[in-house]
């Protein structure tokens, strides 16, 4: 585009006191042979306002799970829980009906990866570790962050594994610098779970977020550093590494085509956060 045009990302500057600069960045960058992020990725500022006030709804509404989560408890009853806040504060909820999934909210108990469906029939027990995993739509931007709840007294294996995936998940956000690489991240988090004998999901991971519930890039939870794509500033991606106790093979259930449980019958544990990459580092807005 012209120097003296309005800049494509709506903040009402001359392209050339804008992005120029950037773009011209990224197209260097990309002639050394670097996978460089389509624009349509990268948020205007306007895009960043947006997903923050999603952010806000989704942080809150984990914020009341874990005040409300216990034991006797169904799954269903936390749907509802999610489902009545995210309406209540102008918000969507962005599982519900998305390619067929029948809930507001994925609720993944001990073995069960993700994308645990809610029911009536499945109650909360002592001992329980659970992924409640959300993802907010309001005014048509996007936020998505899971937590893990330990349910009364749990073993020490169990809390353990929770204690060492939200480690993981650290690791993987404080890989996240500008200018960087999507393989960073999993370099991270795979270098700390292995070595405290778990296995990471490959089947599965994070990915860009915002304007959509799902965009570029994949982002991998293994993966070898200055490798991937370019993160760059002004992208917003979700780090959320599924930690398993033993290996790292999952199923898909036959029967409901969504939930995962792992291979082995063995526990798994996730954490996810919402990230904004920054012209000197990261914003954590969803968590």
């Amino acid at each position: 585009m012209n120097r003296n045009d309005p800049c494509w990302c709506g903040s009402g500057q001359k392209y050339k006191k804008c992005h120029l600069a950037f773009d011209e960045k990224l197209t260097l960058l990309e002639r050394q042979g670097e996978e460089v992020p389509p624009r349509k990725v990268i948020k205007t500022k306007a895009d960043i306002e947006g997903i923050k006030k999603a952010a806000a709804v989704n942080n809150a509404i984990l914020d009341l799970v874990g005040t409300k989560i216990h034991a006797g408890m169904s799954t269903e009853e936390i749907n509802t829980l999610v489902h009545n806040y995210t309406i209540e504060h102008g918000g969507i909820p962005a599982p519900l009906n998305y390619s067929g999934y029948p809930k507001s909210v994925c609720v993944s108990i001990n073995n069960v990866v993700c994308h645990g469906i809610p029911s009536e029939d499945t109650i909360l027990k002592d001992g329980d570790i659970v992924n409640v995993d959300v993802t907010t739509i309001v005014n048509g931007y996007y936020a998505d962050a899971s937590r893990m709840y330990m349910i009364g007294e749990v073993t020490p294996e169990a809390k353990r594994l929770v204690e060492v995936a939200r480690e993981c998940l650290i690791k993987g956000v404080e890989a996240v610098k500008p200018w960087g690489h999507v393989g960073d991240i999993g370099a991270a988090v795979n270098a700390h779970a292995t070595a405290n004998g778990y296995s990471v999901v490959i089947d599965l991971g994070g990915h860009g977020v915002g304007n959509d519930f799902h965009e570029e890039p994949f982002v991998p939870h293994v993966g070898e550093e200055g490798e991937g794509m370019l993160l760059v500033p002004g992208m917003v991606l979700t780090v959320e590494p599924m930690i398993n106790e033993g290996a790292y093979e999952v199923y898909i259930d036959e029967k409901d085509d969504w939930t995962v449980y792992t291979e082995d019958g063995l526990l798994s544990a996730q954490w996810e956060h919402t990230i904004l990459v920054t012209e000197d580092g990261i914003e954590i807005l969803a968590y």
